[in-house]
């Protein structure tokens, strides 16, 4: 018999082997609960910046190029660079503390930038936010790993990423509301006091799950060896973890496939509200209403529509993982350059309901894909890598590279500078899924070289 882990109860057919013989028990759920609330609040202290964006230029005077500075490069390169130190601390240590304190941390920063007064103290917070958040995904998506076993990590990860389009929809809901009933400051501390409780809440209720517990093991008709001492796995180093990644073609594409498709949707989200606002004639109180219940909704379907097809598909070809996110681009892409267009914000927002579903199928089969294919004690590093090639590409330069065209823009068309600069993200999506289909010939080769060694 094959010892099983406080976290999983058996099932109720047999299968072959332990991570196929077991289920997730409830202490998993509640795991992955907390963790995608933490994710919630990860995602709407970043994206309180471009919520808020119309009264924080109105208060403090900054322009378009500005804006997209502290939302894409400023803040990317600490929440990158940051990540990858934190994700080896991670794979090393206990990764449920590390969480914790990187949610302290940004919760805190988030607080100053609603006590910022000019836009250097705010550039400074956001930098501090950023170092934070750098330690909140990869500890996650390594921890969610050793809940749930193959087969059920990517409905897994596909609910847990649910945290950015439930963050950004609160956020749209409460920081909108908060800034038009009170001010942009108060949404801004107000919510960073909620996460600092939260910080806590993960230091207390939330238990290190033993790594790599749930993978797969000998099959059921294998007898079993003599009982030995438990031994934790060997660490893998910083470098060989970090030459594997690269050197590892599905691996290193998935990370540019989705740096790309990245670079248009942290683009289109961060400027969205001010393109709606501004050009489109919405107030802050319909784009706390109905943008909000778009993000909510749409981005969520996507994630997890997009988690379950690849566990589905996934069984039948690892080309799946490309696909799925190859498939969602080239459906999404029409419908964006239909909102970009459209003269009224309603039909804009009838255009946008297809892309905010279908621009999001890459990240849980991205993040599967990693998680599957690196060891157990390497899967906190590896995401952080994912992470860095993905937010230096995508969140880094798409905001940056927007609020700059539009700048850029604005004197030649000083009524639609935004729109112009939009419908220059185009060539973008046809980059992303180049490289998904790409990904996808790789690991179709994969899938028949497993067949044929069997």
């Amino acid at each position: 018999m094959t010892a099983r882990s406080p976290s999983i109860e058996a099932a109720d057919t047999p299968a072959s082997g332990p991570a196929a013989t077991a289920r997730p028990g409830g202490r998993a759920w509640w795991t992955l609960g907390m963790l995608c609330f933490v994710y919630v609040l990860n995602f709407l202290d970043r994206q309180l910046l471009s919520i808020l964006a119309k009264p924080i230029q109105d208060d403090l005077g900054v322009t378009d190029g500005q804006l997209g500075l502290i939302g894409g490069l400023y803040f990317a390169l600490f929440y990158c660079l940051i990540a990858i130190p934190v994700g080896w601390l991670a794979d090393k240590t206990n990764r449920v503390r590390v969480l914790g304190f990187a949610c302290f941390l940004w919760s805190a920063a988030t607080i100053a930038c609603g006590l910022s007064r000019n836009y250097p103290q705010l550039v400074i917070a956001r930098m501090t936010v950023g170092i934070g958040e750098a330690g909140g995904v990869p500890p996650s998506y390594a921890i969610i790993s050793d809940y749930f076993p193959s087969g059920m990590r990517g409905r897994a990860l596909g609910i847990y990423n649910m945290g950015p389009p439930i963050g950004a929809a609160l956020g749209v809901a409460f920081g909108a509301s908060i800034a038009a009933a009170f001010s942009w400051r108060d949404a801004f501390v107000s919510i960073g006091i909620v996460g600092v409780v939260t910080a806590l809440a993960v230091l207390v209720f939330v238990r290190e799950p033993k790594r790599g517990g749930l993978d797969a093991g000998p099959v059921a008709d294998t007898p079993a060896p003599a009982p030995a001492p438990a031994a934790a796995p060997p660490q893998e180093s910083f470098r060989a973890t970090c030459k594997m990644f690269f050197a590892h073609p599905s691996l290193r594409l998935i990370a540019f496939a989705s740096g790309a498709t990245q670079f248009v949707t942290y683009a289109v989200i961060n400027f969205t509200t001010l393109f709606l606002m501004r050009e489109k004639g919405m107030t802050l109180g319909e784009i706390a209403i109905y943008y909000a219940l778009l993000l909510g909704l749409g981005v969520s379907a996507g994630m997890y529509v997009s988690g379950r097809l690849v566990d589905w598909l996934s069984r039948r070809t690892k080309a799946a993982y490309a696909y799925v996110p190859a498939a969602g681009l080239v459906v999404a892409v029409p419908f964006f350059i239909g909102f970009v267009w459209a003269p009224t914000w309603p039909l804009a927002m009838a255009f946008l309901t297809v892309p905010t579903v279908l621009n999001y199928f890459y990240l849980s089969p991205a993040v599967a894909l990693v998680q599957e294919e690196v060891k157990p004690n390497q899967r906190v590093l590896s995401g952080a890598l994912l992470l860095l090639v993905m937010n230096l590409i995508g969140l880094g330069l798409g905001p940056t590279y927007l609020g700059a065209a539009s700048d850029f823009f604005r004197d030649s068309h000083p009524d639609n500078s935004l729109q112009i600069a939009f419908y220059t993200l185009i060539p973008f999506y046809f980059l992303a899924i180049a490289l998904f289909l790409w990904l996808g010939r790789i690991l179709s080769r994969e899938t028949e070289a497993g067949g044929r060694s069997r």
